[in-house]
């Protein structure tokens, strides 16, 4: 599929502030045309969530539905939840220059990676597990229950990273964050779409 987007798979275990880089990116770089997917998932909204801007929030049978029709990018059962990618908005949005990012876990990376192997995976890791579990702590969102669970999973899941294209390290935000900001730039710069959106005044250069 020929696009102008490119289109970034974000992964890390929770608690490592890959939602965070995210947003810092959008809020300082608005005038890219960049945005975060927006996935379905068939777990209830948390506090200040809303549907359609977070999550599209949907009940087992229809997430289910979803998957039959092809729908998904990927999908993946995780504590308990489905979550999945819509396939046609990621192509429609990649088609119109949109760079789009993927917030998924690497089983979702693989299934992506296997549809489109030009996408660009980032992993983000914390400092160290003690950092990471004082993160899950502190955002108050799960249940001691939740965070041990997640805990466990975390090494499982960073085992993955050399899977990915970039490995940002989330110690110092700034640092981090920069860092984010300049893989997406680069990509943005690459010869083959710099030479289709300024076809036309390379044309003209070349008179």
């Amino acid at each position: 599929m020929s696009q102008l987007g490119t289109l970034y798979i974000i992964s890390a275990p929770s608690g490592a502030g890959k939602s965070s880089l995210i947003n810092a990116l959008l809020e300082e770089k608005r005038s890219w045309d960049v945005q975060v997917s927006v996935s379905h998932t068939t777990r209830s909204p948390r506090v200040g969530e809303n549907n359609g801007e977070h999550y599209h929030f949907v009940d087992v049978n229809d997430f289910k539905s979803l998957i039959e029709d092809n729908a998904f990018f990927e999908w993946a059962e995780v504590f308990g939840n489905y979550y999945g990618t819509s396939r046609i908005t990621i192509e429609q949005a990649l088609q119109q220059g949109t760079d789009i990012f993927l917030d998924i876990d690497w089983q979702g990376a693989q299934q992506v990676r296997k549809m489109m192997p030009e996408a660009v995976g980032i992993f983000i890791l914390p400092p160290n597990r003690d950092e990471l579990e004082s993160r899950l702590t502190k955002r108050g969102q799960d249940s001691e229950e939740i965070i041990a669970k997640r805990m466990a999973q975390a090494k499982s899941e960073m085992s993955h990273y050399n899977e990915y294209d970039y490995l940002i390290i989330n110690d110092n935000f700034e640092v981090a964050s920069q860092q984010l900001s300049q893989i997406v730039s680069a990509q943005r710069n690459q010869r083959v779409k710099q030479s289709i959106i300024y076809q036309d005044m390379i044309a003209d250069l070349l008179k």
